[in-house]
């Protein structure tokens, strides 16, 4: 094995070691917008913050099937708020991360953080 690929063999080992838990873009991206609602994230809000925030339209549907997802993997938790007159005696249902969810946005970012530090020429710092 020469030199090159030694490098590349440790950083495909270090980068298959972190990738434990691997979430899509969208998944991460929904993840990050209830991360920064805090206790206010539920269907609208969630949608609103990440249309104004990300210039993309997400429908309620496509929201609606990865909440669940990550709820069935232990990344997010829910509950229902109390019902309101606004909403016609309906509940909303607020998402949070878990304390596996954070582990898991964080590993994520880390094992990115890996790859943009791996791309030559290419400075993070520049461009924060």
């Amino acid at each position: 094995m020469n030199q090159c690929q030694i490098i590349l063999y440790t950083f495909e080992y270090k980068i298959n070691q972190m990738s434990k838990h691997h979430l899509g873009e969208f998944e991460e991206i929904v993840m990050l917008t209830v991360a920064i609602l805090a206790d206010e994230a539920y269907g609208v809000t969630i949608i609103d913050e990440m249309e104004s925030r990300l210039d993309r339209k997400v429908s309620m549907g496509s929201l609606q099937t990865v909440l669940r997802r990550l709820e069935k993997k232990g990344y997010l938790s829910s509950e229902f708020g109390e019902p309101t007159n606004m909403r016609g005696g309906k509940r909303k249902r607020y998402f949070r991360l878990t304390t596996f969810g954070k582990q898991v946005l964080t590993e994520v970012r880390d094992q990115r953080m890996q790859l943009w530090k791996a791309v030559p020429g290419f400075s993070i710092s520049d461009n924060l």
